[in-house]
């Protein structure tokens, strides 16, 4: 499936992983969003059921396992060229989720990945929504 310039949109996944008021995030290495933070998470593959995609693609980018929550929200992500072409067309399934395990080892897919807190949010780059669905979702101490 073609994901820059594509014919339809694509339907994909994100995880919210919470820890002990912390949120995971990776830095991506490629567009639409690259070098910014965001949750972790991509494209559900053909068959592919969406909890079953945002548990393979969390192991994918950050080397962990997890337990998937429920659905956070539904976001349609964007994204047009300068020309006003549409460049990028996700709709993407966000879920909360818990870790298995704390050992945190990023992938090729991403520049770097860690643990945030609430408060560290303010100082780094992240996609439009993504700041306010974190900020609510660390405060109500999920």
């Amino acid at each position: 499936m073609k994901r820059e310039y594509p014919e339809t949109p694509i339907p994909a996944v994100g995880a919210v992983i919470i820890h002990q008021g912390k949120v995971l995030l990776v830095k991506r290495a490629k567009d639409p969003a690259r070098g910014y933070w965001s949750i972790p998470g991509g494209a559900i593959e053909l068959g592919e059921r969406a909890r079953e995609a945002v548990k393979r693609e969390v192991k994918e980018e950050c080397g962990i396992e997890i337990e998937v929550g429920p659905v956070l929200e539904v976001v349609d992500s964007i994204h047009r060229d300068a020309e006003g072409k549409l460049r990028f067309h996700y709709v993407i399934v966000d879920f909360l989720a818990y870790p298995k395990g704390l050992g945190v080892c990023p992938s090729s897919d991403v520049e770097e990945a860690r643990w945030f807190a609430l408060e560290e949010l303010e100082e780094i780059p992240l996609p439009s929504g993504t700041k306010e669905l974190l900020k609510r979702v660390l405060s109500q101490g999920l």
